[in-house]
């Protein structure tokens, strides 16, 4: 009976690669065990069953925290608009909040911007992205990035 459980087993890992999930991976394990307890009782296909669904049971509930915490991924990518925060760029068109204009270069994408404190930044000035706010970036000129940095 050992040669079905090694069937069983090879099919269910091959399925496994198949799928996305982390399940049928643990009907493997267990019919491999089972496999085991077949050459040692090979006329005791009670006790084989029981031990391919008690083994592979127990694997699946007692993995399944393991499970999860490899697969979770805590990092979070920047998409979109907020993947340019903390890059550098340059103003291409002057930056000037009592007429609402302005425009930066950043990551070779033009954006609208605006400053962080309101002041008026001249074409080619550089800056940093400090945030998004609406459609807009909100910039520092690297000047005042390096003075906060040395204070």
């Amino acid at each position: 009976m050992w040669p079905v459980w090694l069937i069983i087993a090879g099919v269910c890992f091959i399925i496994e690669m198949m799928t996305v999930g982390f399940f049928i991976f643990w009907f493997g394990i267990g019919a491999l065990l089972t496999m085991i307890i077949s050459l040692i009782f090979p006329d005791n296909l009670v006790l084989q069953a029981t031990v391919f669904v008690i083994s592979s049971t127990l694997l699946i509930f007692c993995t399944k925290p393991l499970v999860k915490k490899l697969s979770k991924s805590d990092k979070k990518v920047a998409t979109n608009a907020y993947s340019i925060i903390g890059k550098k760029g340059i103003v291409v068109q002057d930056i000037n909040p009592t007429h609402g204009v302005g425009q930066i270069k950043v990551a070779g994408e033009v954006w609208s911007a605006k400053t962080f404190d309101g002041s008026i930044l001249k074409k080619g000035c550089e800056i940093e992205v400090k945030e998004i706010d609406g459609v807009k970036a909100v910039v520092e000129p690297i000047a005042k990035v390096a003075e906060a940095a040395i204070k």
